[in-house]
């Protein structure tokens, strides 16, 4: 369990433990950048998500590295009375983020992303509320 939140960035979490610093990534997901439309509110979506939790503690299933050395996890937010707000899904169902398709082979459920992304493209939210929304990696591939 890492606690508490140092920073929510364009692209990863950065958490402590305490003694160590980590930069993690979610498993399966992708955000727009800050300079894209959606970009702060999806970084500012994700940090009132993780306030929903006790004191800002972030349980952190680790799943690989990935090629700048993050970690790749899923993340959880304890909400008490034994309930929990599952990140990496919560953010895509909420059209906050995009499922990742192309990276989310490893991810322990990725069909979960796939249905949290169909329900946001069918309820038009967030990023789906455009329709021709760039992806966040074609925008950085243009850029």
């Amino acid at each position: 369990m890492a606690s508490p939140w140092q920073h929510l960035r364009r692209r990863y979490v950065q958490v402590t433990d305490g003694t160590t610093e980590t930069k993690l990534r979610l498993c399966g997901v992708d955000a727009p950048e800050k300079d894209q439309p959606m970009g702060v509110t999806s970084r500012d979506h994700l940090r009132a998500l993780v306030d929903q939790g006790e004191g800002g503690q972030i349980i952190v299933v680790p799943i690989e590295k990935d090629r700048y050395g993050r970690t790749v996890a899923d993340l959880f937010i304890d909400i008490g009375e034994e309930k929990e707000i599952h990140l990496n899904s919560q953010m895509v169902m909420d059209g906050m983020a995009y499922h990742y398709e192309r990276y989310s082979g490893r991810c322990p459920q990725p069909e979960v992303l796939a249905m949290a992304e169909e329900r946001a493209k069918r309820l038009s939210v967030g990023v789906w509320a455009n329709p021709v929304a760039e992806k966040p990696w074609d925008y950085r591939k243009r850029n």
